[in-house]
């Protein structure tokens, strides 16, 4: 057996197979009784096991995107398994009238991890986008406490935190927001790393009476193509939200949980130039597959904001979740997850450069977080490609790839879907550029 109990045999080449009967008269019954907001499965999966899953039909497939940075853990850790069968037993959800321990002892956990001052604090939620839903209603406190005014809460082009109507309302791209105009107000968006338009942007707040309350930001941004900010740019932001006495809120629902190689990727100086935030929200990889996302406050200014009945989740840091979540963050110390994402990534980024394919002209990314940047707009038809030579990856972008395997993923397996995607056809880009001129 392997570290995380994945037989070796389980390491071999996958399946190579298109969408069998079994997947297809499934996706057919998907079709007809779920709202089309994602559109046909690509397939309709069984059971999984480590970085492998399985469809109706048997075939195999390496998962390199994890649930898109959910399952750090993969599927099926044994850890994982016990956790959820033994809190289930016990106690499933209470009201928030009550507390838990798995619950107070995720808080404290998540605080020490964050390295948070004495006085931060905690709240928990389902998902990504009430976390950073969470963090607006704080925003429009804060900024309210600075003049009387709620203030703007400003973000980055190309950035993306969420698809509810706050959330939404600061994430950038036009065709899932524009449908649903008009969005909360007081919101706004400036150039990517364009530092001169961030100072304007405080000076005129402080003459117009509308003060910049809080700036959200990606370090990396991974809707845009998994784009690092540069640091520089991220403790300028920092700096002017600490002259005009702003919120900085940072976005680690992706990037959190030890996804870049460190357990939030602020603490990666490389990333942020060493800032710091005053809000942090989480998601994705904290439970390893149970839905669980949240809000840090760091430091009594921002984690006083919010006091009894302002705000809530019914199933926010319910027993379940959190004990899911306390085993996923012990499980990623324990078998040294954070170490394995850094070599692994280098590894896979390694590959893919060295790969020799036309299609790749750029690899870039951080840890288990990686996009793969082509020459033409193909990136729907590789993932395509890919899915039917048994390897899941993302096209997060016309004209680039994302990966975000599990962090439990073997060196073999990322040779494994290095090779496969090393043998994408060059014709591909042929096809793209035909299609992006229709």
């Amino acid at each position: 057996m392997t570290k995380t109990d994945v037989p070796a045999a389980e390491t071999s080449e996958p399946l190579r197979t298109p969408e069998g009967p079994q997947s297809s008269q499934w996706a057919d019954r998907y079709d007809r009784v779920h709202m089309q907001v994602f559109g046909r499965p690509g397939r309709v999966m069984d059971h999984g096991r480590g970085a492998w899953i399985w469809d109706l039909d048997g075939n195999r497939y390496l998962d390199m995107m994890a649930g898109i940075a959910v399952n750090a853990l993969g599927y099926a850790h044994p850890a994982w398994n016990k956790a959820l069968g033994e809190q289930a037993g016990k106690m499933a959800h209470i009201s928030n009238f009550f507390a838990s321990q798995p619950q107070i002892e995720l808080a404290e956990r998540l605080l020490d991890l964050a390295q948070a001052p004495e006085g931060s604090r905690v709240f928990f939620a389902n998902s990504g986008t009430e976390a950073n839903e969470a963090a607006i209603k704080l925003a429009r406190l804060h900024g309210a406490r600075m003049g009387g005014h709620p203030g703007r809460i400003l973000a980055l082009t190309h950035s993306f935190h969420g698809r509810s109507m706050g959330s939404l309302s600061l994430t950038w791209k036009p065709a899932i927001r524009e449908p649903f105009q008009p969005l909360v107000p007081g919101m706004g968006f400036l150039p990517a790393e364009d530092g001169e338009a961030m100072e304007e942007a405080f000076a005129q707040g402080e003459t117009s009476g509308e003060p910049v309350a809080a700036v959200i930001l990606e370090l990396i941004q991974g809707e845009a193509g998994v784009l690092p900010l540069n640091p520089d740019y991220v403790r300028q932001v920092r700096e002017l939200c600490s002259q005009h006495g702003a919120l900085m809120i940072l976005d680690e629902v992706q990037t959190g949980m030890g996804r870049t190689g460190h357990w939030f990727a602020f603490q990666d100086q490389s990333l942020s130039g060493g800032a710091c935030p005053d809000v942090l929200t989480f998601a994705k990889g904290v439970a390893g597959g149970f839905p669980m996302g949240g809000m840090i406050t760091f430091g009594s200014g921002p984690s006083g904001l919010l006091t009894p009945g302002m705000h809530g989740s019914t199933f926010g840091g319910n027993p379940l979740g959190s004990a899911l979540a306390l085993t996923t963050l012990e499980t990623i110390q324990r078998e040294g997850l954070l170490e394995r994402a850094r070599e692994m990534g280098e590894r896979l980024r390694a590959g893919l450069t060295d790969c020799g394919n036309p299609l790749y002209t750029q690899v870039r990314g951080r840890g288990l977080l990686d996009a793969v940047q082509l020459n033409a707009p193909c990136a729907g038809d590789l993932a395509s490609w890919a899915l039917d030579h048994g390897l899941i990856v993302n096209a997060v972008a016309p004209d680039a790839l994302r990966l975000a395997p599990p962090l439990i993923i073997q060196a073999d397996q990322i040779d494994l879907a290095v090779d496969i995607l090393s043998k994408a056809p060059a014709s591909l880009a042929d096809k793209g550029l035909r299609q992006d001129d229709q």
